[in-house]
């Protein structure tokens, strides 16, 4: 046999065999109805044995569990003992993820190179297209490399600028992050879309948005956790940081890694994050401890002092939202952020036209309002910290019948409603004068003006 073909067979085999099976694995969707069920599902998940789905466990709201066959016995018997009910609401993860990994059955498709968006692409072959972009658009296209990740992978992305050297010294910038979260496939698939859009689309909205800013786009920002979930376990979330290893119960992978969208040092671990290696919203052993973390921090900070930083936008799944900072906010708490009368405004317009396209429907809000509190974000470090002025995190689909598990069929249809959620958000923010700096004298005056109407009301 040739040599080449005996090492591809062998790979193929030991992937196989270390790749996790999740066969009969289901999700439950469970809804507590006081603390006292809350504090039964939180102690649930303290031992590392199930992973859930939903991140904050609150009342009144549905709670996502992913159980294994050789569990669901004990589990559903353990929630009816403390009088809470399960209901299935996928029956076998294997076969989503199965599914998930075929091209789109479709009839639409979309090709951009060798690149196209009826599958779901690994890393490598994100990376490789990234490259050969430049090479097709050498006078718009550049790929970037802000750091490597902690197994030494690049963070990479690409700079699209179609006025190179003609913009004078302060060039309007926006930044979009994809892939933080690794098994949030449609995040990288959403971002690359993007890219093609800015790159190729002849609609006159986006051709403005697109040549109007300088661009920098990193679809994976977690290599080695995205890398993890075609290789081991499709499942996995975290980065793939082993030097914080606890023993969880009879997982014995949970407890490496750190969650990267707790490990921002903006309030870090002051609400919605653990401290706990066994958990998925750990958030490391001290704020911005990791490299995934640092490199985004640094090369913000480099943008701020470039040019005129105007948008951060993040994407990640699933539950249809597009969150505003804080994302600790509530009530008049969300006036922290001076803007926020002008990002919600914004953000609301974006999910009309968004939900124009295929009908699908998205909550704006703070994610304490909407879904619930979180601290050590990567977006809500740009707003508090780096203060970069119209910041979201997109929460794509679906609403959960999916889940982390969206399949291909659906990546086309998500991307072109975001798209043109995006570009009405883009011409709103425009119009309310932000790439001429009047956009933040209006907000401050209007944020001094409801804080005065509260202070009244009081």
């Amino acid at each position: 046999m040739n040599s080449k073909i005996a090492i591809f067979l062998f790979g193929i085999f030991v992937s196989s065999f270390a790749y996790k099976s999740y066969e009969n694995f289901k999700v439950y969707k469970v809804i507590p109805k006081s603390d006292v069920q809350i504090q039964i599902l939180t102690d649930l998940r303290k031992n590392g044995s199930y992973d859930f789905w939903t991140d904050i466990l609150t009342v009144n709201n549905e709670v996502r569990i992913l159980v294994s066959p050789d569990q669901e016995v004990e589990f559903v018997k353990y929630l009816k003992s403390v009088d809470l009910t399960a209901e299935i609401s996928i029956k076998n993860v294997q076969e989503l993820i199965e599914a998930q990994l075929k091209p789109s059955a479709s009839s639409k498709s979309s090709q951009l190179g060798s690149f196209t968006w009826n599958e779901y692409h690994n890393l490598a072959r994100i990376h490789s297209w990234l490259d050969e972009l430049q090479e097709s658009f050498p006078n718009v296209v550049k790929t970037v490399v802000i750091g490597q990740s902690v197994e030494g992978h690049d963070i990479k992305g690409v700079i699209i600028d179609f006025k190179p050297g003609a913009r004078g010294d302060k060039p309007l910038i926006g930044m979009l992050e994809g892939g933080i979260h690794a098994r949030e496939w449609i995040s990288p698939a959403t971002v690359t879309w993007i890219i093609k859009e800015f790159l190729t689309s002849n609609d006159p909205d986006i051709r403005f948005m697109a040549e109007t800013l300088v661009w920098h786009i990193f679809p994976v920002a977690n290599p080695d956790g995205y890398m993890y979930t075609f290789t081991n376990d499709r499942m996995w979330r975290k980065n793939r940081n082993t030097a914080n290893y606890v023993t969880c119960g009879n997982n014995i992978e949970i407890g490496n890694g750190i969650d990267l969208n707790r490990n921002f040092d903006f309030l870090w671990m002051s609400v919605g994050a653990s401290s706990n290696p066994c958990d998925n919203t750990y958030a490391g052993p001290t704020p911005s401890s990791e490299l995934e973390t640092q490199a985004i921090i640094n090369y913000v900070n480099q943008l701020r002092v470039s040019g005129n930083m105007i948008y951060y936008i993040a994407f990640h799944s699933w539950s249809q939202m597009i969150l505003v900072p804080y994302s600790h906010a509530t009530g008049v708490q969300v006036l922290e952020a001076s803007n926020y009368a002008d990002m919600y405004e914004i953000a609301i317009r974006g999910a009309a036209k968004l939900e124009s396209v295929h009908g699908t429907q998205y909550t704006v809000g703070t994610s304490a309002e909407i879904l619930y509190a979180v601290s050590g974000s990567s977006f809500d470090w740009v707003k508090g910290v780096a203060d970069i002025p119209i910041v979201y995190l997109f929460e794509l689909r679906d609403v959960g019948q999916f889940g982390f598990l969206l399949p291909a069929e659906q990546i086309i249809p998500n991307n072109e409603e975001v798209m043109a959620g995006l570009v009405e958000m883009e011409k709103t923010a425009r119009g309310l004068g932000y790439y001429s700096g009047a956009g933040d004298v209006k907000s401050v005056l209007l944020f001094n003006l409801i804080a005065l109407v509260f202070a009244l009301l009081r």
